[in-house]
């Protein structure tokens, strides 16, 4: 097997996750004007109509293009869809005004047209739903923080939680820079994409973890780098195999569907990105840290004894050098290691 030297480029990585991220979010900001927030996040008028004539979403969608409408299948009925219009204040008694212009348009374009539900969604409850989507985020995020530390170190929750919020700030620079909708889909897309890096980062984490008992005789550093090496066929394998997924649904999906398969994608990319040149070098950063620290408290405490010693001096033994290890011996080591507690698990049960 062999051994990349993956934290080598760990500054350049910094570097480049912090040149994207404050570019998406910069121009997010400073040239949209910030994110393009769909119904869900604010008010407007849901219309559940019957257009049997109409076909499918898009014919709705390019009718009604004024408005500017999320456009969804509703049920299994035929010809039954719901319309979001979002109201921006440019027009006096938003609902009456808007649901008398669609049921116009519709009826003109298709020939029949029957609202079958209609309700406005007012300011204040868009407002809480965005509230309760910030809090629903923070929590899980604690919650993983609380979990990881528990299993492993607070070191490693650390570098993974930190780890997960460049794969946020990452897919929401990229949702704002490109004015993708901001919906609830988007929601599901940042979680499932914190469940998805995290997953990724937690195996190459546990693999230092049990390279770290096994493996005596190299740097922290090089335990990181076979760790992160011998986890990489596996990573690659999974993200591949979910971006081939989403792409068919980027690729024949509409609407908000489509905008979630896109957040899905370069989340994938960006989580595994960031599991191998975040996480770990993170972590073996905290890791130099301390090293460094405790290295200094020593040669501060040897430094301040000065007196010699009166006991007799004792001929240093030769002890003999620890065997090094290959790459493969340290796989098949831990392997057998994995091997053997499951054995125990067997034997308990």
């Amino acid at each position: 097997m062999k051994v990349y030297n993956v934290t080598r480029y760990r500054v350049l990585a910094l570097i480049l996750s912090a040149v994207l991220i404050l570019g998406f979010w910069g121009y997010t900001l400073f040239v949209n004007g910030g994110f393009n927030f769909g119904i869900d996040f604010k008010a407007g008028l849901n219309i559940t109509a019957d257009v049997p004539a109409a076909g499918d979403e898009e014919a709705i969608r390019k009718a009604l293009a004024e408005f500017s409408p999320q456009v969804q299948t509703a049920g299994e009925k035929d010809g039954r869809f719901i319309i979001r219009i979002a109201d921006n204040d440019s027009v006096d008694n938003f609902q009456q005004t808007t649901s008398a212009k669609v049921s116009g348009i519709l009826k003109k374009e298709f020939g029949s047209m029957t609202v079958v539900n209609e309700e406005y969604i007012g300011s204040g409850f868009a407002g809480s739903l965005a509230t309760q989507t910030i809090w629903i985020t923070l929590i899980a995020l604690g919650l993983i923080l609380l979990y990881i530390w528990v299993r492993f170190k607070l070191n490693y929750a650390v570098s993974a939680i930190a780890a997960v919020f460049h794969d946020v700030l990452f897919l929401l620079g990229f949702i704002g820079a490109f004015q993708l909708e901001f919906s609830t889909a988007t929601i599901a897309a940042v979680l499932t994409i914190i469940g998805y890096s995290l997953n990724d980062t937690i195996v190459i984490f546990d693999r230092i973890r049990e390279n770290s008992r096994i493996v005596k005789d190299k740097s922290f550093k090089d335990v990181v780098n076979i760790s992160i090496s011998q986890s990489l066929s596996r990573t690659l394998i999974t993200s591949i195999t979910t971006l081939l997924a989403v792409v068919a649904i980027l690729v024949f999906a509409v609407g908000s569907i489509q905008t979630f398969a896109l957040s899905l994608a370069v989340g994938v990319i960006v989580g595994t990105y960031s599991s191998l040149f975040i996480a770990s070098p993170i972590l073996l950063a905290w890791h130099e840290r301390e090293s460094a620290k405790v290295h200094k408290s020593m040669s501060g405490t040897s430094s301040s004894s000065h007196a010699p010693s009166s006991s007799p001096k004792v001929k240093a033994v030769n002890q003999p050098e620890p065997v090094k290890q290959t790459a493969e011996e340290i796989a098949q080591a831990t392997e057998k290691r994995a091997r053997a507690k499951a054995k125990k698990k067997k034997k308990k049960k």
